[in-house]
């Protein structure tokens, strides 16, 4: 069998995607923990462009971003499928599968700002919450693709699990569950798979990280 390695970096939703896709399949793999303010020569060897996790290797082969990787695990290893089968399924599949990458900013721009600046934050989290309330999740499906989670859940698991910590960070409450049953059944239901709760980094230590990171970000914009 071919030797299959991932570099990633304990905090990152974007590695755990691949973590759990990876156990989900039920394939063997080597975990690279890096420091992302010390990269190693590996690492920028394998992704030269973005020098960023993750980065999965397979028989010496790298590929990089964590949707591309999701769908290259699922050409690969076609047991226990991320994408459905249907070309017109598959293709609303990637549709919001792209939506929730291209939100993956939001994180960031809550834990870093303040002021206005947070508040724009804020309100495009709430628009976002609006989306996948009233079209994402409508149906009275468990999860995205039905009973079975795909690579949507994985790409939308940061507002699972990573925006209750930055809440925490910043002392604001911006998902309330009575506004949003559908996502937070969604999240219920999404964190009580075995695969997912048994494998989220751990919520005290990602809440120094990001109080850290915060305190340095602010203090620097006030020099």
């Amino acid at each position: 069998m071919a030797v299959v390695k991932l570099f990633g970096a304990w905090f990152s939703p974007y590695a755990y995607r691949v973590i759990w896709a990876l156990k989900l399949k039920g394939i063997p793999y080597e975990y690279i923990e890096e420091d992302l303010r010390n990269k190693s020569p590996l690492l920028l060897q394998y992704n030269p462009i973005h020098k960023k996790v993750p980065v999965l290797v397979h028989d010496g082969k790298p590929i990089c971003e964590s949707t591309v990787i999701l769908q290259y695990i699922d050409e690969i290893w076609p047991q226990n499928p991320l994408l459905p089968a249907d070309p017109y399924d598959r293709a609303a599949t990637l549709f919001w599968i792209k939506f929730a990458d291209d939100k993956g900013y939001l994180m960031s721009k809550l834990y870093q700002t303040d002021g206005e600046e947070q508040q724009a934050a804020v309100k495009e989290w709430l628009e976002m919450l609006e989306v996948m309330e009233e079209h994402a999740l409508i149906g009275g499906k468990k999860f995205f693709g039905g009973e079975e989670i795909n690579m949507v859940d994985m790409a939308f698991s940061f507002v699972a699990y990573w925006l209750g910590v930055i809440e925490d960070v910043v002392g604001l409450e911006i998902f309330e569950p009575h506004k949003f049953p559908l996502v937070s059944l969604w999240i219920q239901n999404f964190k009580s798979i075995p695969v997912i709760k048994e494998n989220l980094p751990d919520a005290d230590k990602m809440f120094a990280l990001l109080k850290h990171g915060r305190e340095m970000m602010l203090a620097s914009k006030s020099d």
